[in-house]
Protein backbone atom coordinates (compact mmCIF):
# COMPACT_ATOMS: atom_id res chain seq x y z
CA UNK A 1 0.00 0.00 0.00
CA UNK A 2 1.22 3.40 -1.20
CA UNK A 3 0.91 7.03 0.59
CA UNK A 4 0.45 9.71 -1.68
CA UNK A 5 2.37 12.82 -1.27
CA UNK A 6 0.02 15.82 -2.09
CA UNK A 7 3.33 17.48 -2.93
CA UNK A 8 4.06 14.70 -5.81
CA UNK A 9 3.21 16.75 -8.90
CA UNK A 10 5.40 19.67 -7.71
CA UNK A 11 7.74 17.09 -7.26
CA UNK A 12 7.64 15.34 -10.38
CA UNK A 13 8.04 18.85 -12.43
CA UNK A 14 11.24 19.91 -10.98
CA UNK A 15 12.44 15.98 -11.84
CA UNK A 16 14.13 17.93 -14.75
CA UNK A 17 16.27 20.82 -13.44
CA UNK A 18 17.49 21.75 -16.86
CA UNK A 19 14.17 22.27 -18.42
CA UNK A 20 13.14 24.47 -15.70
CA UNK A 21 16.20 27.03 -16.21
CA UNK A 22 15.37 27.05 -19.82
CA UNK A 23 11.99 28.04 -19.82
CA UNK A 24 12.22 30.46 -16.95
CA UNK A 25 14.96 33.52 -16.29
CA UNK A 26 14.02 33.15 -12.43
CA UNK A 27 15.92 31.25 -10.33
CA UNK A 28 14.48 27.45 -9.96
CA UNK A 29 14.83 27.67 -5.89
CA UNK A 30 12.48 30.69 -6.24
CA UNK A 31 9.92 28.71 -8.60
CA UNK A 32 9.67 25.89 -6.15
CA UNK A 33 8.96 27.89 -3.64
CA UNK A 34 6.44 30.03 -5.20
CA UNK A 35 4.79 27.20 -6.84
CA UNK A 36 4.52 24.77 -3.46
CA UNK A 37 2.75 27.98 -1.74
CA UNK A 38 0.60 28.02 -4.84
CA UNK A 39 -0.21 24.47 -4.77
CA UNK A 40 -0.71 24.68 -0.73
CA UNK A 41 -3.24 27.46 -1.10
CA UNK A 42 -5.28 25.54 -3.85
CA UNK A 43 -5.51 22.77 -1.56
CA UNK A 44 -6.04 24.84 1.63
CA UNK A 45 -9.33 26.60 -0.65
CA UNK A 46 -10.96 23.36 -0.86
CA UNK A 47 -10.92 22.11 2.98
CA UNK A 48 -11.16 25.57 5.08
CA UNK A 49 -13.62 27.81 5.13
CA UNK A 50 -12.53 31.46 6.14
CA UNK A 51 -15.41 34.11 6.84
CA UNK A 52 -15.28 37.55 4.68
CA UNK A 53 -14.52 39.48 8.03
CA UNK A 54 -11.55 37.85 8.20
CA UNK A 55 -9.92 38.27 5.25
CA UNK A 56 -10.52 41.92 5.40
CA UNK A 57 -9.11 41.98 9.26
CA UNK A 58 -7.69 45.11 10.49
CA UNK A 59 -4.01 43.80 10.19
CA UNK A 60 -4.46 43.16 6.62
CA UNK A 61 -5.58 46.73 6.13
CA UNK A 62 -2.61 47.22 7.63
CA UNK A 63 -0.16 45.53 6.12
CA UNK A 64 -2.00 47.49 2.95
CA UNK A 65 0.11 50.12 3.93
CA UNK A 66 3.40 49.17 6.25
CA UNK A 67 4.51 46.54 2.92
CA UNK A 68 2.70 48.30 0.13
CA UNK A 69 5.82 50.17 -2.55
CA UNK A 70 4.42 53.21 -2.33
CA UNK A 71 4.08 53.81 1.58
CA UNK A 72 6.29 51.02 2.56
CA UNK A 73 9.71 52.81 2.32
CA UNK A 74 8.68 56.36 3.63
CA UNK A 75 7.44 54.70 6.52
CA UNK A 76 10.43 53.27 7.46
CA UNK A 77 12.65 56.11 6.56
CA UNK A 78 10.12 57.89 9.17
CA UNK A 79 10.39 55.09 12.36
CA UNK A 80 14.19 55.59 11.50
CA UNK A 81 14.08 58.94 11.89
CA UNK A 82 12.28 58.56 14.83
CA UNK A 83 14.06 56.26 16.84
CA UNK A 84 17.33 58.27 16.37
CA UNK A 85 15.61 61.55 17.52
CA UNK A 86 14.59 60.06 20.82
CA UNK A 87 17.83 58.14 21.60
CA UNK A 88 19.55 61.51 20.45
CA UNK A 89 16.96 63.92 22.37
CA UNK A 90 15.99 61.03 25.40
CA UNK A 91 20.43 60.17 26.24
CA UNK A 92 21.23 63.89 27.27
CA UNK A 93 19.82 63.80 30.30
CA UNK A 94 20.79 60.87 31.87
CA UNK A 95 24.03 60.27 30.09
CA UNK A 96 25.08 63.85 31.85
CA UNK A 97 23.78 62.26 35.22
CA UNK A 98 25.78 59.17 34.96
CA UNK A 99 28.71 61.11 33.73
CA UNK A 100 29.14 63.51 36.65
CA UNK A 101 28.40 60.47 39.53
CA UNK A 102 31.24 58.42 37.65
CA UNK A 103 33.56 61.51 37.37
CA UNK A 104 32.69 62.54 40.90
CA UNK A 105 33.62 58.89 42.32
CA UNK A 106 37.19 59.64 40.09
CA UNK A 107 37.77 62.13 42.86
CA UNK A 108 37.15 60.19 46.17
CA UNK A 109 39.68 57.63 43.72
CA UNK A 110 42.09 59.96 43.74
CA UNK A 111 41.97 60.80 47.58
CA UNK A 112 42.47 57.07 47.92
CA UNK A 113 45.44 57.21 45.94
CA UNK A 114 47.02 60.05 47.64
CA UNK A 115 46.38 58.51 51.15
CA UNK A 116 48.45 55.03 50.32
CA UNK A 117 50.86 57.61 48.78
CA UNK A 118 50.62 55.81 45.45
CA UNK A 119 53.23 57.09 42.43
CA UNK A 120 51.90 59.46 39.80
CA UNK A 121 52.18 57.84 37.93
CA UNK A 122 50.18 54.63 38.47
CA UNK A 123 47.48 57.32 39.48
CA UNK A 124 47.75 58.68 35.98
CA UNK A 125 47.99 54.76 34.55
CA UNK A 126 44.72 53.59 36.77
CA UNK A 127 42.72 56.54 37.31
CA UNK A 128 42.85 59.58 34.51
CA UNK A 129 43.94 56.61 31.95
CA UNK A 130 41.90 53.54 32.61
CA UNK A 131 39.05 54.61 35.15
CA UNK A 132 38.23 57.78 33.12
CA UNK A 133 38.06 56.15 29.99
CA UNK A 134 35.80 53.07 31.55
CA UNK A 135 33.38 56.14 33.30
CA UNK A 136 33.36 57.62 30.02
CA UNK A 137 32.50 54.85 27.63
CA UNK A 138 29.54 54.04 30.78
CA UNK A 139 27.99 57.55 30.04
CA UNK A 140 28.37 57.82 26.21
CA UNK A 141 26.78 54.18 25.80
CA UNK A 142 24.54 53.51 28.50
CA UNK A 143 21.56 55.78 28.28
CA UNK A 144 21.79 55.40 24.20
CA UNK A 145 22.08 51.44 24.13
CA UNK A 146 18.90 51.62 27.12
CA UNK A 147 16.53 53.75 24.82
CA UNK A 148 17.34 52.43 21.25
CA UNK A 149 17.74 48.28 22.45
CA UNK A 150 13.85 48.45 23.99
CA UNK A 151 12.31 50.83 20.56
CA UNK A 152 14.30 48.03 18.81
CA UNK A 153 12.78 45.12 20.43
CA UNK A 154 9.19 46.87 20.62
CA UNK A 155 9.31 46.77 16.87
CA UNK A 156 11.04 43.36 16.94
CA UNK A 157 7.70 42.30 19.57
CA UNK A 158 5.36 44.18 16.88
CA UNK A 159 5.99 42.09 14.60
CA UNK A 160 7.47 44.94 11.87
CA UNK A 161 10.87 43.81 11.47
CA UNK A 162 9.83 40.55 9.57
CA UNK A 163 7.96 43.24 7.32
CA UNK A 164 11.14 45.91 6.72
CA UNK A 165 12.67 42.54 5.98
CA UNK A 166 10.19 41.28 3.40
CA UNK A 167 10.31 45.15 2.43
CA UNK A 168 14.10 44.63 1.48
CA UNK A 169 14.25 41.53 0.47
CA UNK A 170 14.00 42.32 -3.19
CA UNK A 171 17.59 45.03 -2.85
CA UNK A 172 19.02 42.46 -1.44
CA UNK A 173 18.25 40.09 -3.83
CA UNK A 174 19.32 42.11 -6.59
CA UNK A 175 22.73 42.54 -4.21
CA UNK A 176 22.50 38.77 -4.43
CA UNK A 177 22.45 38.64 -0.96
CA UNK A 178 19.60 37.12 1.63
CA UNK A 179 16.90 39.31 2.65
CA UNK A 180 17.72 38.23 6.23
CA UNK A 181 20.77 40.32 6.22
CA UNK A 182 18.23 43.43 6.83
CA UNK A 183 17.68 41.99 10.40
CA UNK A 184 21.32 41.59 11.20
CA UNK A 185 21.75 45.23 9.54
CA UNK A 186 18.99 46.59 11.88
CA UNK A 187 20.74 45.01 14.72
CA UNK A 188 24.27 46.77 13.64
CA UNK A 189 22.35 49.81 14.80
CA UNK A 190 22.91 49.06 18.22
CA UNK A 191 26.55 47.30 18.30
CA UNK A 192 28.24 45.88 14.97
CA UNK A 193 29.48 42.95 17.09
CA UNK A 194 25.59 42.17 17.92
CA UNK A 195 24.75 42.40 14.33
CA UNK A 196 27.90 39.67 13.62
CA UNK A 197 26.50 37.25 15.64
CA UNK A 198 23.10 37.90 14.64
CA UNK A 199 24.34 36.77 10.71
CA UNK A 200 23.35 33.17 12.53
CA UNK A 201 19.97 33.51 11.26
CA UNK A 202 21.33 33.09 7.50
CA UNK A 203 21.45 29.58 6.57
CA UNK A 204 23.59 29.87 3.54
CA UNK A 205 27.43 30.16 4.73
CA UNK A 206 28.20 32.53 1.58
CA UNK A 207 25.42 35.04 2.59
CA UNK A 208 26.20 34.90 5.95
CA UNK A 209 29.67 36.05 5.18
CA UNK A 210 28.46 38.65 3.15
CA UNK A 211 26.19 39.92 5.87
CA UNK A 212 29.29 39.61 8.51
CA UNK A 213 31.81 41.86 6.49
CA UNK A 214 29.16 44.01 5.73
CA UNK A 215 27.68 45.00 9.13
CA UNK A 216 30.33 47.23 9.74
CA UNK A 217 28.45 49.94 7.21
CA UNK A 218 25.82 51.00 9.42
CA UNK A 219 26.95 53.29 12.30
CA UNK A 220 26.57 51.91 15.72
CA UNK A 221 26.05 53.11 19.17
CA UNK A 222 29.88 53.35 19.82
CA UNK A 223 30.12 55.90 16.66
CA UNK A 224 26.64 58.11 17.19
CA UNK A 225 28.66 60.58 19.73
CA UNK A 226 31.10 61.53 17.10
CA UNK A 227 28.73 61.77 14.33
CA UNK A 228 25.94 63.63 16.30
CA UNK A 229 28.35 65.97 17.90
CA UNK A 230 29.82 67.20 14.56
CA UNK A 231 26.37 67.32 13.12
CA UNK A 232 25.04 69.13 15.40
CA UNK A 233 28.18 71.90 15.32
CA UNK A 234 28.54 71.92 11.94
CA UNK A 235 26.47 70.51 9.37
CA UNK A 236 22.75 71.77 11.69
CA UNK A 237 22.93 75.36 11.60
CA UNK A 238 19.08 76.06 10.78
CA UNK A 239 17.86 77.97 13.78
CA UNK A 240 14.14 76.74 13.59
CA UNK A 241 14.90 73.45 14.05
CA UNK A 242 15.80 72.04 17.50
CA UNK A 243 19.49 70.71 17.57
CA UNK A 244 18.19 66.99 18.50
CA UNK A 245 15.90 66.82 15.27
CA UNK A 246 18.59 68.62 13.22
CA UNK A 247 21.06 65.80 14.27
CA UNK A 248 18.51 62.93 14.08
CA UNK A 249 17.86 64.12 10.25
CA UNK A 250 21.83 64.51 9.31
CA UNK A 251 22.26 61.18 11.15
CA UNK A 252 19.25 59.35 9.39
CA UNK A 253 21.21 60.80 6.00
CA UNK A 254 24.45 58.98 7.08
CA UNK A 255 22.20 55.93 7.58
CA UNK A 256 20.78 55.60 4.39
CA UNK A 257 24.46 56.00 3.10
CA UNK A 258 25.86 53.41 4.46
CA UNK A 259 23.45 51.07 4.02
CA UNK A 260 24.02 52.25 0.00
CA UNK A 261 27.06 51.08 0.71
CA UNK A 262 26.13 48.11 2.05
CA UNK A 263 23.85 46.78 -1.13
CA UNK A 264 27.12 47.76 -3.03
CA UNK A 265 29.81 45.85 -1.25
CA UNK A 266 27.14 42.93 -0.77
CA UNK A 267 26.89 42.86 -4.65
CA UNK A 268 30.85 43.80 -5.26
CA UNK A 269 31.62 40.27 -2.98
CA UNK A 270 28.70 38.38 -4.72
CA UNK A 271 30.36 38.73 -7.70
CA UNK A 272 34.42 38.01 -6.87
CA UNK A 273 35.11 36.17 -4.02
CA UNK A 274 31.73 35.26 -2.85
CA UNK A 275 29.90 34.41 -5.83
CA UNK A 276 27.19 32.37 -5.62
CA UNK A 277 22.95 32.81 -6.73
CA UNK A 278 20.90 34.09 -3.52
CA UNK A 279 18.65 32.04 -1.65
CA UNK A 280 14.77 32.42 -1.00
CA UNK A 281 13.95 33.83 1.58
CA UNK A 282 10.94 31.97 2.87
CA UNK A 283 9.01 34.42 5.17
CA UNK A 284 6.05 34.27 6.86
CA UNK A 285 4.75 37.19 8.48
CA UNK A 286 3.93 37.07 11.89
CA UNK A 287 0.45 38.66 13.24
CA UNK A 288 0.37 41.79 15.12
CA UNK A 289 0.51 41.28 18.83
CA UNK A 290 1.07 43.17 22.11
CA UNK A 291 4.66 43.22 23.16
CA UNK A 292 5.29 41.29 27.23
CA UNK A 293 6.62 43.62 28.56
CA UNK A 294 8.92 41.15 30.95
CA UNK A 295 10.46 40.00 27.93
CA UNK A 296 11.10 43.41 25.78
CA UNK A 297 12.99 44.14 29.17
CA UNK A 298 15.01 41.20 29.62
CA UNK A 299 15.79 40.93 25.77
CA UNK A 300 16.85 44.58 25.76
CA UNK A 301 18.85 45.36 28.96
CA UNK A 302 19.66 42.75 30.15
CA UNK A 303 20.20 40.47 27.24
CA UNK A 304 21.79 43.32 24.39
CA UNK A 305 22.69 46.29 26.31
CA UNK A 306 24.64 44.89 29.37
CA UNK A 307 25.98 42.59 27.04
CA UNK A 308 27.28 44.78 24.69
CA UNK A 309 28.08 47.35 27.09
CA UNK A 310 30.31 44.67 29.33
CA UNK A 311 32.46 43.91 25.87
CA UNK A 312 32.97 47.38 24.71
CA UNK A 313 34.59 48.00 28.87
CA UNK A 314 36.74 45.10 28.20
CA UNK A 315 38.50 46.60 25.38
CA UNK A 316 37.99 50.40 26.87
CA UNK A 317 39.81 49.96 29.97
CA UNK A 318 43.50 49.30 28.13
CA UNK A 319 42.86 51.65 25.66
CA UNK A 320 42.83 54.32 28.49
CA UNK A 321 46.04 53.19 29.91
CA UNK A 322 47.42 53.38 26.74
CA UNK A 323 46.39 56.69 25.78
CA UNK A 324 47.19 58.13 29.17
CA UNK A 325 50.73 57.25 28.57
CA UNK A 326 51.45 58.08 25.02
CA UNK A 327 50.02 61.47 26.43
CA UNK A 328 52.99 61.60 29.25
CA UNK A 329 55.57 60.52 27.97
CA UNK A 330 57.66 62.62 26.13
CA UNK A 331 60.65 62.36 23.28
CA UNK A 332 62.08 66.25 23.74
CA UNK A 333 59.66 68.36 24.17
CA UNK A 334 57.37 66.77 22.46
CA UNK A 335 54.75 64.01 23.56
CA UNK A 336 54.59 61.18 21.50
CA UNK A 337 51.04 61.20 20.90
CA UNK A 338 52.05 64.29 19.61
CA UNK A 339 54.94 62.69 17.55
CA UNK A 340 52.58 59.95 16.06
CA UNK A 341 49.99 62.80 14.77
CA UNK A 342 53.41 64.37 13.17
CA UNK A 343 54.20 61.56 11.42
CA UNK A 344 50.55 60.73 10.15
CA UNK A 345 49.82 64.19 9.33
CA UNK A 346 50.54 63.94 5.45
CA UNK A 347 48.31 61.14 5.06
CA UNK A 348 45.44 62.23 7.07
CA UNK A 349 45.48 65.79 5.19
CA UNK A 350 45.52 63.74 1.95
CA UNK A 351 41.88 62.44 3.09
CA UNK A 352 40.91 66.08 4.58
CA UNK A 353 41.81 65.08 8.34
CA UNK A 354 45.10 66.27 10.42
CA UNK A 355 47.11 63.74 11.95
CA UNK A 356 45.21 64.01 15.42
CA UNK A 357 41.98 63.23 14.62
CA UNK A 358 43.44 59.98 12.26
CA UNK A 359 45.34 59.13 15.10
CA UNK A 360 42.11 59.35 17.18
CA UNK A 361 40.55 56.80 15.30
CA UNK A 362 43.74 54.48 15.72
CA UNK A 363 43.72 54.19 19.52
CA UNK A 364 39.85 54.41 19.33
CA UNK A 365 40.06 50.65 17.59
CA UNK A 366 39.20 49.29 21.01
CA UNK A 367 35.80 51.56 21.69
CA UNK A 368 34.53 54.06 19.37
CA UNK A 369 33.22 55.77 21.74
CA UNK A 370 36.62 57.37 23.04
CA UNK A 371 37.47 58.68 19.75
CA UNK A 372 36.09 62.51 20.70
CA UNK A 373 37.54 62.30 23.39
CA UNK A 374 41.27 61.09 23.04
CA UNK A 375 40.88 63.87 19.75
CA UNK A 376 40.20 66.71 22.79
CA UNK A 377 42.85 65.74 24.89
CA UNK A 378 45.20 65.39 22.00
CA UNK A 379 44.91 69.25 21.12
CA UNK A 380 44.64 70.21 24.32
CA UNK A 381 47.55 68.31 25.37
CA UNK A 382 45.96 68.15 28.77
CA UNK A 383 47.33 64.79 29.20
CA UNK A 384 44.05 62.85 30.02
CA UNK A 385 40.14 62.69 29.11
CA UNK A 386 38.63 65.68 28.50
CA UNK A 387 35.04 66.44 29.38
CA UNK A 388 32.77 70.06 27.95
CA UNK A 389 29.72 70.98 29.56
CA UNK A 390 28.51 72.58 25.80
CA UNK A 391 28.78 71.38 22.30
CA UNK A 392 30.25 75.55 21.43
CA UNK A 393 32.70 74.81 23.65
CA UNK A 394 33.42 71.99 21.60
CA UNK A 395 33.43 73.81 18.23
CA UNK A 396 35.92 76.53 19.26
CA UNK A 397 38.37 74.15 20.33
CA UNK A 398 38.18 72.14 16.96
CA UNK A 399 37.78 75.72 15.13
CA UNK A 400 41.03 76.66 16.96
CA UNK A 401 42.90 73.62 15.62
CA UNK A 402 42.17 74.79 11.88
CA UNK A 403 38.68 72.89 11.38
CA UNK A 404 37.19 73.41 8.33
CA UNK A 405 33.73 71.94 6.92
CA UNK A 406 35.87 69.76 4.71
CA UNK A 407 37.40 68.43 7.96
CA UNK A 408 34.01 67.58 9.60
CA UNK A 409 32.25 66.25 6.72
CA UNK A 410 35.20 63.60 5.95
CA UNK A 411 35.38 63.05 9.56
CA UNK A 412 32.07 62.07 9.61
CA UNK A 413 32.57 60.02 6.97
CA UNK A 414 35.53 58.14 7.80
CA UNK A 415 33.46 57.86 11.49
CA UNK A 416 30.95 56.06 9.52
CA UNK A 417 32.90 53.80 6.93
CA UNK A 418 36.54 53.06 8.88
CA UNK A 419 37.53 50.00 10.23
CA UNK A 420 35.64 47.87 12.94
CA UNK A 421 36.23 47.98 16.61
CA UNK A 422 37.90 45.26 18.24
CA UNK A 423 34.80 43.65 19.76
CA UNK A 424 33.43 43.79 16.21
CA UNK A 425 36.80 42.05 14.92
CA UNK A 426 37.03 39.87 18.33
CA UNK A 427 33.35 38.50 16.98
CA UNK A 428 34.25 38.40 13.53
CA UNK A 429 37.00 35.69 14.39
CA UNK A 430 34.52 33.66 16.61
CA UNK A 431 31.59 33.60 13.87
CA UNK A 432 33.86 32.88 10.96
CA UNK A 433 36.79 30.77 12.55
CA UNK A 434 39.00 32.40 10.15
CA UNK A 435 41.79 35.10 10.49
CA UNK A 436 41.13 35.48 6.06
CA UNK A 437 37.88 36.67 6.69
CA UNK A 438 38.44 38.66 9.83
CA UNK A 439 41.23 40.43 8.25
CA UNK A 440 39.48 41.10 5.07
CA UNK A 441 36.12 42.08 7.39
CA UNK A 442 38.94 45.25 8.41
CA UNK A 443 39.96 45.58 5.36
CA UNK A 444 37.34 46.28 3.14
CA UNK A 445 35.76 49.15 4.92
CA UNK A 446 39.16 50.55 5.66
CA UNK A 447 40.14 50.98 1.92
CA UNK A 448 36.49 52.13 1.40
CA UNK A 449 36.92 54.91 4.45
CA UNK A 450 40.50 56.28 2.44
CA UNK A 451 39.22 55.54 -1.02
CA UNK A 452 35.83 58.26 -0.33
CA UNK A 453 37.30 60.63 2.17
CA UNK A 454 40.13 61.00 -0.70
CA UNK A 455 38.27 61.65 -3.61
CA UNK A 456 36.11 63.89 -1.82
CA UNK A 457 39.42 65.84 -0.08
CA UNK A 458 41.20 66.48 -3.28
CA UNK A 459 38.15 67.40 -5.31
CA UNK A 460 37.37 70.08 -2.56
CA UNK A 461 41.05 71.19 -2.80
CA UNK A 462 41.08 71.13 -6.85
CA UNK A 463 38.14 73.51 -6.93
CA UNK A 464 39.69 75.76 -4.06
CA UNK A 465 36.38 74.83 -2.10
CA UNK A 466 38.70 75.12 1.19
Amino acid sequence: MSILNPLDPLLKIYSDTESVRSSSGTPIADRVVTDIFAYTEKLTQRVVLREDCLQNSWQDKIDKIVISRVFGYPLMLLLLGAVFWLTIAGANVPSAMIASVLFAFQDVLTHWFQLVQAPAWLHGVLVLGMYRTLAWVTAVMLPPMAIFFPLFTLMEDLGYLPRVAFNLDNMFKKANACGKQCLTMCMGFGCNAAGVVAARIIDSPRERLIAILTNNFVPCNGRFPTLIAIASIFMASTLFLSQSLLAAGMITLLVLLGVAFTFVVSWALSKTILKGEPSSLVLELPPYRLPKVGAVFYRSLIDRTIFVLRRALVVAAPAGALTWILANVYIGDVSVIASIAGVLDPIAKAIGLDGFILMAFILGLPANEIVVPILLMSYLATGQLTEFDSLFELKKVLLANGWTWLTAFNTMLFALLHWPCATTLLSMYKETGSKKWTFMGFMIPTVIAFSVCFIIAQVAYLLGLV
